[in-house]
């Protein structure tokens, strides 16, 4: 599937809710089905700063796609994280560093979390981003030697 398929399902998804209470327990759901991130990358290094809670992101390229893991020690944010690792999970390096992530807004997250929980959120997705845009360098790298 595509970013934006990704992005247009977890909206479908979303608006299946009546109220924000059942919103949040989606999402914290969503954080106890993330699969567990390995001890060895719970690192100082995959640490993102700008987040409240302790969250450890991981990237590896496979075979020209991202795979991410992750965990937090918040289930809130855990959650925030699996949303995004589902919309970015095995996608390319060029499609995350285009992506317009429109979900975000439409489900109207970014306006139901705390401030610090919100600059937390943009934290993921810049390093998520950031990740992208280094392997995207190597990649390009090694296709001109």
């Amino acid at each position: 599937m595509t970013i934006k398929e990704i992005q247009e399902e977890i909206i479908d998804e979303f608006s299946m809710f009546e109220d924000w209470m059942e919103r949040y327990e989606h999402i914290i759901d969503l954080g106890k089905s993330l699969p567990l991130i390995e001890d060895t990358y719970k690192t100082e290094e995959n640490l993102i700063k700008g987040c409240q809670s302790k969250v450890w992101l991981h990237s590896e390229l496979k075979d020209g796609t991202l795979d991410f893991s992750a965990d937090s020690d918040a289930i809130l944010t855990k959650g925030i994280v699996a949303l995004l690792l589902r919309v970015f999970q095995g996608q390319k390096p060029t499609d995350i560093l285009l992506a317009e992530l429109s979900f975000i807004d439409e489900i109207e997250l970014k306006e139901h979390l705390s401030p610090t929980r919100a600059n937390g959120l943009l934290s993921m997705v810049k390093q998520i981003k950031l990740y992208a845009l280094a392997y995207q360098s190597k990649i390009g790298a090694n296709s001109n030697s």
